[in-house]
């Protein structure tokens, strides 16, 4: 007798919530940090202000994306609990009206009426909410909104990406430290574009290109905004 074998599958959309934010933070720390180093360099402060600043930037920026993810992904989240209670208000009103309205979604996706009703028939009997939730409104369980672990790994990751460049002006100074900074920071955003790649399941060398094209755009503009106010004040 031959034994069947699982059909096993492997998908990243449950990495979505943490995946981005994480990126995100890293990203912005790398580039937030090493922009502020390089922006107060240019404008000929001394080495301990320089470093100084990137701690200051380091801290402040980490509890910024803190609040920042959380509030907004909180804000996903009530939007998300407001629509859910007016569906189950909807559920509780007119069963009826919703079943054919279920009925008609399964309808334009290919279904034939029939076979639309009786789905809609056995997904409500099953979970009624749970199917208008994820076919009407598309919430789902993987996607849903998680306010804590989004700030959370936003502010985490945001420290160690600035903790990068911040590392490389405690070990450099003079004038080399902005060649340093600018080679090393790119090098990091390299790194983690591909990485994010990896993980999404999408092209490494179009994720670190991306990465660290937009990194070396704004590193460019703040130090030479800070170049100008140097030679200003």
């Amino acid at each position: 007798m031959i034994a069947r074998r699982r059909h096993a599958e492997r998908h990243r959309t449950d990495r979505i919530g943490w995946l981005r934010a994480a990126v995100l933070g890293a990203n912005d720390g790398i580039v937030s940090t090493a922009s502020l180093v390089l922006g107060v360099a240019a404008a000929d402060a001394s080495h301990a202000s320089i470093l100084l600043t990137g701690v200051a930037g380091l801290v402040a920026g980490s509890m910024s994306m803190a609040a920042g993810e959380y509030v907004s992904v909180h804000s996903q989240a009530d939007t998300e609990q407001a629509d859910l209670s007016r569906e189950r208000a909807e559920l509780s009103n007119d069963p009826v009206a919703e079943q054919r309205e279920l009925a008609a979604i399964y309808a334009s996706r290919g279904l034939d009426a029939e076979l639309a009703r009786q789905v809609a028939d056995q997904l409500m009997a099953h979970d009624a909410i749970g199917a208008h939730a994820r076919d009407e409104l598309g919430i789902s369980e993987v996607l849903n909104a998680r306010p804590i672990q989004a700030a959370l790994a936003s502010a985490a990751s945001f420290a160690v990406g600035a903790a990068l460049p911040l590392a490389v002006v405690a070990l450099v100074a003079g004038r080399g430290l902005m060649p340093w900074t600018v080679a090393t920071s790119l090098l990091f955003l390299a790194l983690l574009g591909g990485v994010a790649a990896r993980a999404g399941g999408a092209n490494v060398w179009i994720g670190a290109w991306r990465v660290t094209l937009w990194g070396a755009l704004a590193m460019a503009i703040t130090a030479g905004v800070g170049a100008l106010v140097g030679t200003v004040v």
